[in-house]
């Protein structure tokens, strides 16, 4: 089965994944064409035109400076989809990399790495952790990456860890072993393939968490710098507005909660569906309509 034919059974059978698969797709297929879809440029300054309510003109309304807030809501997806997908390609392969030598390797590495490294980080609540590291490395779009990346790989090596402790005692990685096999190929061609469903779908996760660290962050000011739009910071400015101006609230706020929610619950439809017993009743649900 080709992976085109698998997606388009993971869409049909699935009821949550149709509806927020259509929801994450459209947020980055905005934000991959915001510079040419915008209406107008998310940093330009119009002081007598500001804090317009939505209109023919400004569909989400003007900000306190009079920049219009659609394409700014257009342009935060580009940042905030560019620092989660970088920030869960970070987490993940750093995490992989530890989880996966740490729990081949056994003995007194993994022990180290479990309790001095994986346990230490997972002991700090994960948003107080980045807020110190961002507020230690500043603002910028690179520090927040890194400030989330050295805050978030802990769960997927705890995750990786686990797998590896489970699957490198089956009969085909002993049978590997047996044969000659060395240790990187055992890694590489029979471990990774075999825990690598778990991983993904915890980054599918990741992605919604670190949408809303990001949002956080730059909410607190240790984001993106200005003039640069992101969600986080147009709710902060939309702060001293939330009476006379609530449309500065609403529209990121709903952008947020979509890109969130669809995630997470994309994610989650994607573990029920590659749970056999899971697919199993969706199948059936589906030959019985």
């Amino acid at each position: 089965m080709t992976a085109r034919s698998r997606l388009r059974e993971f869409l049909r059978q699935s009821i949550l994944a149709k509806p927020r698969f259509t929801v994450a797709l459209f947020l980055l297929f905005v934000a991959l064409l915001a510079p040419w879809i915008a209406p107008a440029d998310p940093a330009a300054q119009n002081l007598p035109g500001r804090l317009q309510a939505p209109s023919h003109g400004h569909w989400m309304g003007t900000d306190e400076l009079g920049r219009d807030v659609l394409s700014r809501t257009m342009y935060g997806a580009r940042v905030s989809l560019m620092v989660a997908i970088c920030v869960v390609a970070g987490c993940g392969l750093t995490g992989l990399a530890i989880g996966m030598l740490a729990g081949y390797a056994g003995g007194w590495f993994d022990r180290v790495v479990n309790l001095l490294f994986i346990n230490a980080f997972l002991s700090f609540p994960g948003i107080l952790l980045a807020i110190a590291f961002a507020a230690f490395f500043g603002p910028g779009i690179g520090k927040v990456i890194l400030a989330l990346i050295i805050t978030g790989w802990a769960g997927y090596a705890r995750l990786a860890r686990a797998q590896v402790l489970k699957v490198k005692e089956l009969e085909f990685i002993l049978a590997a072993r047996s044969l000659g096999a060395s240790h990187r190929r055992v890694l590489l061609r029979h471990l990774l393939p075999n825990i690598l469903q778990p991983i993904l779908i915890q980054a599918t996760i990741g992605m919604a968490g670190a949408i809303l660290a990001e949002s956080t962050l730059s909410f607190l000011g240790l984001g993106v710098l200005s003039p640069i739009p992101s969600w986080g910071s147009m709710l902060n400015d939309a702060r001293g507005h939330l009476f006379d101006a609530p449309y500065m609230v609403v529209f990121p706020a709903l952008a947020v909660v979509s890109a969130v929610l669809s995630f997470n619950l994309l994610g989650d439809a994607w573990r029920d569906w590659l749970d056999p017993r899971t697919r199993s009743q969706l199948a059936a649900l589906e030959h019985s309509r």
